[in-house]
């Protein structure tokens, strides 16, 4: 693929190709700015937009499209279900909110009395782990890492580190202290003070740049947690189930968290988050009417991340996920002079440049037909479907070379 390529899409409406932005503009709240493009279908690996352009997207969603686009058996799930029963209150069970609390603490790991609670984002599983770790401890400080983002609540914002999202709306939902990664003194500091109820890491920082935190300090995290008594929660919303090529990510480091939150491919884009609580010391903290959803757990959810769960199984997509992915890092290594390094693992990569230009790069690649993104200013990041296949990455990796070399170009001129 060379550039955005048109294609046919039924029922292209030319008057939404050329008004899109406006309607976005006078009708939408802003806060996510001005939007790069109004997608109106989407197959596989690919997604048209209302011109009828299409692009090979590497960022899913966001990590989210684990299936692609209009999978077939999460099509047929989602629709089977909707067909039956799309939703009951939390006043009762289905049999695929059974199912999927089984099946989720199976993948997990979690022994015997662990269980799940069922929400529609990764915010609100770290919201519900937040609430478990200050009813543990109750006036005591939260532990999280520089770089580190879990969210956008009042809860979850506390956690997130980065202060231009969290300085408008101080004061926040709990009293957190972050520490830098990777430096287990600065962790051991903080603990002998003995008023930290719980740590929450990123097995990879995603946000920050798909910064992987290393085994040794993620087995260090879990036994100082433990020596103090305080509960490790571990998010694995952006790089769990499945993404970085084993379930999640953190088991290999071989650790058990206390509590563990996932969202995203999850639901393989059905909105759906869990937190899951290991063991019934954990389990039995929050008490019932504590905490609750009105839609966590609802059937069609269910039913999705039902579908995600056994079509990952069926079709062997870790596997697909560990070669693509180490395909992707083999061949954009040293690919070009701005490529400094390749971070992350499985289908979760942040291809790290020499320079701030990320953005333009994201850009540039748009126009060729590739949906990337820039993490940060100097770090692009690809989070494509675990059905991205050899050929459709070496589109890119064989066109990455030339856009660095355009807005390398196009950087030079501007700054003469």
């Amino acid at each position: 693929m060379t550039e955005a390529s048109t294609g046919t899409v039924a029922g292209l409406d030319r008057d939404l190709a050329e008004d899109w932005g406006d309607r976005y503009k006078d009708h939408l709240l802003g806060v996510f700015g001005s939007p790069q493009m109004c997608l109106v279908q989407g197959h596989g690996c690919y997604v048209t937009d209302a011109a009828g352009r299409n692009y090979l997207d590497l960022l899913g969603g966001i990590a989210v499209n684990a299936l692609g686009y209009a999978h077939p058996a999460w099509v047929r799930a989602v629709s089977a279900q909707a067909g039956i029963l799309a939703h009951v209150s939390n006043f009762f069970t289905t049999p695929g909110q059974l199912a999927l609390a089984e099946k989720l603490l199976e993948i997990a790991g979690a022994p015997e009395g662990s269980a799940a609670f069922f929400c529609n984002s990764g915010t609100e599983a770290n919201e519900a782990a937040l609430k478990i770790v200050k009813a543990h401890h109750r006036g005591g400080r939260v532990l999280a890492l520089e770089h580190a983002f879990h969210g956008r609540t009042l809860g979850a914002l506390a956690l997130t580190y980065k202060q231009a999202y969290r300085a408008p709306f101080a004061p926040l939902g709990a009293d957190v202290t972050f520490i830098p990664a990777e430096d287990v003194a600065a962790l051991v500091a903080e603990l002998r003070q003995g008023d930290v109820a719980g740590i929450f890491v990123e097995p990879t920082q995603g946000e920050a740049g798909v910064i992987p935190l290393s085994r040794e300090y993620l087995q260090a995290v879990r036994r100082l947690a433990s020596e103090h008594d305080a509960l490790l929660v571990v998010d694995e919303v952006q790089c769990g189930m499945g993404r970085t090529g084993g379930w999640f990510a953190h088991q290999a480091a071989g650790i058990r968290p206390d509590i563990m939150t996932c969202a995203k491919a999850l639901g393989g884009g059905f909105p759906m988050g869990a937190a899951v609580t290991f063991g019934p010391a954990i389990t039995g903290i929050l008490a019932p009417g504590q905490h609750g959803t009105t839609f966590g757990g609802n059937p069609l959810a269910c039913a999705a991340a039902l579908a995600v769960i056994s079509t990952i199984e069926d079709d062997h997509l870790l596997e697909n996920v560990r070669q693509v992915g180490q395909h992707l890092i083999d061949t954009i290594t040293g690919c070009h002079p701005r490529v400094v390094e390749v971070r992350g693992s499985g289908l979760l990569l942040g291809i790290q440049l020499d320079a701030d230009i990320a953005g333009d790069v994201v850009t540039a690649a748009r126009g060729r037909g590739f949906i990337i993104n820039a993490a940060n200013p100097s770090t692009i990041r690809l989070a494509p479907p675990y059905i991205l296949t050899v050929a459709q990455a070496d589109s890119f990796t064989e066109a990455l070379p030339g856009l660095l070399d355009a807005v390398s170009t196009t950087t030079s001129q501007k700054e003469n």
